[in-house]
């Protein structure tokens, strides 16, 4: 239940009326508590009346109506503004970018700064009367309408700044950047320790032939899995006493009337457990951040896929790139990877999932870049780079196993694209500089450990 609120959350939080929806809302309380300090004050005995509004139900209404006929007015120019942005975004840098525009809070807060101010200055505009002498003027509520459209101004002047720059190549890669460090520090929360064990492998491996019979739960509809409830999985594993072999993680594609999960069990279980099963997956149309770690990782791979395109031809936005998925995967190095393993309270195995692998998040990053910039020395060069800082963060076998990899595809490809000498020679010194890394990385982590156990 939490998976699929946490899941709403999302949606709501990434679309673009939820923060305009409250602040209109806030205009309107407001609207009705400056009434009421109009109505609860008495003008002719309050002291500082030259600072309110001294005109007549007229020049109110005139006031009133420039003010919230500017603010419309303004709103539609920023929605024009925003889309133009978004049209450049999507073209130039893919349409996946879209979805960090229409999230970003400070693009919603400007929408709906101008919406609201409208919405106010309409509430109070309804309230001013002259009918036979019985005149009405909300002179308090007038004076912060005015105060409102000053602020507006500066507004729209810090919002015209914010689009000229968030547009930037910089600028985005570095917001889809600070948005993949967050998701691993959220994912992966736990600070690396020891080797990988791999007893876990092999008594999981005996726990699941215990349970001789199965079951497949195949997927009722096509989508991309963007969250599942592991901790309902397990509660519902032990409830039934099965283990639940799942076959797709977040962010991967899933076919309909593939399998989905496999149940196996030793006595008979519930008909509607498939039900209660698959209701603990989400999937949908498009991928989502939400459980899906390599997310933001492919976002900066199709910027760099696009920079490197003939039609663009942008080799410095995608060095950028390559620099921040090699300071990423420097973070992932030092964060504990979750296990397939799931296991209820009474620490038996209910849920083999299947798992993130730093040399899947590894292919991830740099796979598509080495093959588009093949050609490239720069980002040849430049990919070997980050994986020699890398590998100067490696903790574990598997890390250095997935950089010698992807170093060695780089290097045996640069031997057939680089027809120019010199550069594979230059290729050539950063291959072995790698290779130097991870032999010295090796040798002072076997040192560690032999300290570690003396002590």
């Amino acid at each position: 239940m939490l998976t699929k609120l946490l899941h709403i959350w999302q949606d709501v939080r990434t679309s673009f009326w939820f923060i305009p929806g409250l602040m209109v809302l806030g205009a309107i309380i407001l609207a009705q508590v400056l009434i009421g300090i109009d109505n609860s004050l008495e003008y002719e005995s309050f002291q500082i009346t030259g600072i309110l509004f001294t005109g007549g139900p007229e020049g109110a209404r005139s006031v009133l109506s420039t003010i919230a006929g500017s603010m419309i007015s303004i709103a539609g120019l920023t929605f024009s503004i925003t889309i133009v942005a978004l049209t450049l975004a999507s073209s130039q840098f893919g349409p996946r970018m879209m979805r960090n525009f229409m999230k970003d809070p400070r693009n919603q807060v400007v929408l709906g700064t101008f919406i609201s101010t409208f919405i106010y200055c309409l509430l109070i505009l309804g309230t001013v009367r002259s009918i036979e002498g019985d005149n009405y003027v909300p002179r308090f509520s007038i004076v912060f309408s005015m105060i409102l459209a000053l602020g507006n101004v500066g507004i729209l002047i810090f919002f015209i700044h914010y689009i000229a720059t968030s547009i930037q190549a910089d600028s985005l890669i570095a917001s889809v950047y600070t948005e993949l460090v967050e998701n691993v520090k959220r994912l992966f929360p736990e600070e690396i320790g020891e080797e990988f064990d791999e007893s876990e492998v092999e008594e999981t491996e005996r726990e699941i032939d215990r349970n001789h019979r199965s079951e497949d739960i195949n997927a009722s509809k096509a989508g991309y899995l963007q969250a599942m409830d592991s901790n309902g999985l397990v509660e519902i594993a032990r409830e039934a006493d099965i283990i639940l072999n799942i076959h797709y993680r977040p962010g991967e594609f899933v076919v309909e009337g593939s399998k989905l999960v496999t149940v196996r069990y030793d006595t008979e279980i519930e008909d509607n457990i498939s039900a209660k099963i698959a209701d603990c997956f989400i999937l949908g149309r498009q991928r989502s951040p939400e459980q899906d770690a390599e997310f933001a990782i492919y976002q900066l791979v199709e910027i760099a896929g696009r920079a490197l395109s003939p039609g663009i031809n942008d080799p410095f936005t995608a060095l950028t790139c390559i620099d921040r998925l090699g300071s990423a995967l420097c973070n992932i190095t030092n964060r504990v990877l979750p296990s397939a393993n799931r296991y209820d309270s009474d620490k038996k195995l209910r849920v083999v999932a299947k798992p993130i692998t730093f040399s899947g998040v590894t292919n991830a990053a740099f796979d598509q870049i080495r093959q588009y910039g093949r050609s490239n020395v720069a980002i040849t060069i430049r990919l070997l780079e980050a994986l020699i800082a890398i590998a100067s963060q490696a903790k574990l076998r598997e890390h250095r196993q997935a950089i010698k990899r992807q170093a060695d595809m780089i290097y045996h490809g640069s031997k057939v694209s680089l027809p120019e000498k010199q550069d594979r020679l230059d290729v050539r010194e950063r291959y072995q500089m790698l290779i130097h890394t991870l032999r010295e990385n090796q040798k002072e982590i076997k040192i560690q450990k032999k300290v570690s156990e003396a002590d």
